[in-house]
């Protein structure tokens, strides 16, 4: 059987099994639209779903998936916005409460980030996308008691939640939320090695297991 046979299969047990147990509620949201409460900003890791390792249901969270997980600062127009203009939706379009940054173990985008691939390079999306985490590749490369490479992946993959953080704040309609009270941002980082999802503690700047 073909990898697309497969996910034929698959779509057939699906139609088969979870429609038919939760028709409901699936043909309500598709009748009522969607109201989710959370949008999560996730990398587009195969390994890495936000609706399975938080057990979501369909309409629970509106997810944005990218490589690494990152925002970007907020530009004017001029460039296409795919994370930004999907931000806003969520924002402003269903009124959304939350906004988590999920990043996670063994990211690839990292790893090429701290392996050195060139910005600039003609065709090289990928080390310009990743050029917005830059401050978060020299600060894991300049600490003294990181003694491998791993760690320093590790330790990018952690402080690049909190660049993207800070970037979601340059949004004038997500900080007007925030000081207003209407919104909360969360830092969330999945390691597939364990299964423990953490959260970033805005305080001590630690990563807590939730």
């Amino acid at each position: 059987m073909s990898v697309i046979d497969q996910l034929v299969a698959g779509h057939h047990r699906f139609r088969d099994g979870y429609y038919q147990e939760n028709r409901e509620r699936l043909v309500d949201l598709a009748r009522q639209g969607q109201s989710p409460r959370v949008a999560v900003v996730a990398c587009c890791d195969s390994r890495v779903d936000p609706a399975v390792i938080t057990d979501s249901n369909p309409g629970d969270i509106f997810v944005i998936r990218n490589v690494a997980n990152l925002i970007p600062p907020c530009e004017g127009k001029g460039t296409w916005h795919g994370t930004s203009a999907a931000l806003q939706f969520a924002v402003c379009g269903l009124n959304v409460e939350h906004i988590i940054v999920l990043g996670h173990a063994r990211c690839g985008g990292i790893r090429a980030l701290l392996e050195g691939e060139q910005q600039g390079e003609e065709g090289n999306f990928i080390a310009d996308w990743m050029s917005i985490a830059a401050a978060a590749r020299d600060h894991a490369l300049s600490r003294a008691d990181l003694d491998d490479f791993e760690a320093r992946i590790l330790a990018c993959e952690r402080e690049a939640i909190g660049i993207s953080l800070n970037n979601l704040m340059t949004f004038q309609w997500i900080r007007e939320r925030v000081e207003a009270g209407e919104l909360e941002l969360h830092g969330w980082y999945y390691d597939m090695d364990t299964g423990i999802l953490s959260r970033l503690d805005t305080q001590s700047r630690d990563f807590v297991a939730l």
